[in-house]
Parts: structure tokens; C-alpha cells; sequence
């Protein structure tokens, strides 16, 4: 899918010594299947690819995830991500992503993901499946 990606750096260099290692590929790849509106974990992303966990794919996402549509790959419980809520938040709303708003006791008055409606199974919206493997949806 995304074979020319380099680091996340911003330059645009796409030197041999720039090249992301194939797991960070896979990952990203994962990240850029999961249409507006609807999120995975880190650990839906892990299992999706058989490979990793919630840890390795989160500093896949922290390392290269700018190269991608990073706010789609979230915490289980929500949580939007610390240094880029307001960020995040702009494109939850863009895209229609369901939140729940947050109580006034809540620190800093942020929503959070609904994850029961923005849950993205990996099933296409047409019905089939997204993976290469023979997919099928899991939770």
C-alpha cells in the first residue's frame, strides 16, 4: 500500500537509511485502512496483523504514526491521546467519530471515544472483508 512512506520526519527523505522497518510498515498500512468516522485500538491493530501488541504498535504509531491518520489508532478506553486532544478532537469532529462528552468533574472537560460505536471491526463498509489474509471481523 504504502511502499514509498518514509520516517515520519517531515523531510520527505526516502534514503535507504530512512526506510521504515517492515512491522512499521505493516502497522501504518493497518492505520490507513480504517475509514473516517471509526477508530481501532492499538491492540485491535496487533491482532489484526497477528503480530506485535498494544505496546509495539503504539511506538510504531508514536515513531512514524504522522505519516498517517494517527487519531484513528486509539487507547481501549477512549482517553484521546495527552499532547494531542485538541488535534485529535478536530478530527473526531470532522469526521463524525462518536464521543461521549465528558462530565463536568472530568479533567479538562474532554470527550472520549464512544468505543462501542467507533470500534472499527476491519470490515469494509461494502460488506467485505479489508484483509489480506481471508479476513473476518473481530472484536
Amino acid at each position: 500500500m504504502s511502499q514509498h512512506r518514509t520516517s515520519g520526519d517531515g523531510t520527505g527523505d526516502d534514503r535507504a537509511s530512512h526506510a521504515l522497518p517492515e512491522y512499521a510498515e505493516r502497522v501504518l498500512d493497518v492505520a490507513e485502512l480504517i475509514p473516517p468516522g471509526r477508530v481501532m485500538t492499538y491492540g485491535d491493530v496487533a491482532e489484526w496483523l497477528d503480530e506485535g501488541g498494544p505496546r509495539q504498535v503504539g511506538r510504531v504509531m508514536s515513531l512514524y504514526g504522522a505519516a498517517v491518520p494517527w487519531w484513528r489508532v486509539v487507547r481501549a478506553d477512549g482517553a484521546l491521546l495527552p499532547g494531542h486532544e485538541l488535534r485529535a478532537l478536530d478530527h473526531y469532529r470532522a469526521e463524525g467519530t462518536p464521543l461521549r462528552e465528558a462530565s463536568r468533574g472530568a479533567e479538562g472537560h474532554l470527550p472520549r471515544l464512544d468505543m462501542k460505536r467507533a470500534r472499527w471491526d476491519g470490515v469494509a463498509v461494502d460488506g467485505g472483508a479489508d484483509r489480506d489474509k481471508g479476513g473476518g471481523a473481530h472484536n
